[in-house]
């Protein structure tokens, strides 16, 4: 059993229904709006909770279905009928399968994501040691993409056709068909290989050395971010070059407004849905490829402790990593769709 960057895609595609938040009203539109947010509120939990509830079910019955059993790894040579029934009982894995998941769903709520098969461990240790590395490393490459991939949108948007523009479309397109792991090699061979600049493997705390650890997450960091941020441009351009036809971009220039206030304060905020909805589902992209990078570049993170459990059978730690996966790609798509609501006017229309 092992992490599946497809399913957790899935959820992003699913999530990315919930339905965009309303905008603050203004002094005007005070009356009903109490009830505006409270409907928003219970749609939004309506999709939500649903997903939330039926991901975690179709992630325990894989591991259910693996067949995988801690008695006989536990046991080893000196099982006995009798201890391998102490050991199942010991995990639950006696009761009947739904018994076990309406156990295992109150633990998740109460923060309680099992244990370990091999060393007994609580889950959420062990993935709270690793969730630093792989949230570093994400986040960064996140950014990255935000940053880069908004600034080269919006140059390709306002120079479309010219040759800034066809470079960055070009460029994109050939880099977001390479995968993370071909990025990665690739940089390790220019920055650790070739240039010595940058260390091609290990992670150390931010709290213990900040220049190392910055030095540490940048290649991987990068290695992530190169998809997103070609998508990012591409879908941004796409949003902005329909924007800048529409009436109202030319009656602003009519009336005089300055380039940069009718790009950052109109033409942005309308042509952003469509790069903003693609976002959200690039989250489960950074959490697939981080297993393959971490990997890599010897990073002891979430996506490297989920392929070693998968390989050694230890179905907890990896219906844990699932299940914050699935926590994270929802909270994600909830936040995009908030800020939707609140940078679209059109939004506040419906």
């Amino acid at each position: 059993m092992s992490m599946n960057p497809p399913a957790t895609l899935a959820i992003s595609h699913i999530a990315a229904a919930i339905p965009s938040a309303p905008a603050i009203p203004s002094a005007s539109e005070q009356k009903g709006s109490v009830r505006v947010v409270l409907g928003w509120l219970l749609s939004t939990l309506a999709i939500i909770l649903p997903v939330f509830l039926l991901s975690t079910l179709v992630t325990f019955l894989l591991g259910a279905a693996s067949g995988l059993n801690p008695a006989a790894g536990m046991a080893g040579d000196s099982a006995t009928p009798q201890l391998i029934a102490q050991i199942n009982a010991d995990f639950g894995l006696d009761q009947p399968v739904l018994r076990q998941y309406f156990t295992w769903i109150g633990g998740i709520f109460q923060g309680d994501l099992g244990r370990s098969w091999f060393n007994r461990v609580p889950v959420t240790e062990l993935i709270g040691q690793r969730l630093a590395v792989s949230a570093s490393v994400a986040g960064v490459a996140l950014l990255l993409g935000i940053v880069f991939g908004t600034a080269f949108g919006i140059i390709a948007a306002l120079t479309q056709g010219r040759w800034p523009d066809r470079a960055i479309t070009g460029v994109a397109s050939i880099v977001s068909s390479l995968p993370p792991f071909v990025i990665a090699i690739l940089l390790i061979m220019l920055f650790s290989l070739w240039l010595r600049w940058l260390p091609s493997a290990g992670y150390v705390s931010p709290a213990v050395n900040f220049r190392l650890w910055l030095a540490l997450i940048a290649m991987p960091s990068i290695a992530l971010s190169v998809d997103v941020i070609a998508d990012i441009a591409r879908q941004l351009r796409t949003g902005l070059v329909a924007t800048l036809s529409e009436n109202y971009v030319t009656g602003a220039i009519v009336r005089g407004l300055s380039w940069r206030r009718i790009i950052f304060v109109h033409v942005l905020r309308n042509g952003a849905g469509p790069a903003l909805t693609l976002l959200g589902m690039k989250i489960p992209t950074l959490i697939g490829g981080a297993v393959v990078t971490e990997t890599v570049f010897t990073m002891p993170g979430l996506g490297m402790l989920s392929a070693d459990s998968a390989l050694r059978g230890d179905v907890p730690i990896v219906q844990g990593a699932l299940v914050v996966c699935i926590v994270f790609v929802l909270t994600v798509n909830l936040f995009i769709n908030i800020l939707q609501g609140t940078l679209q006017p059109a939004s506040r229309r419906r």
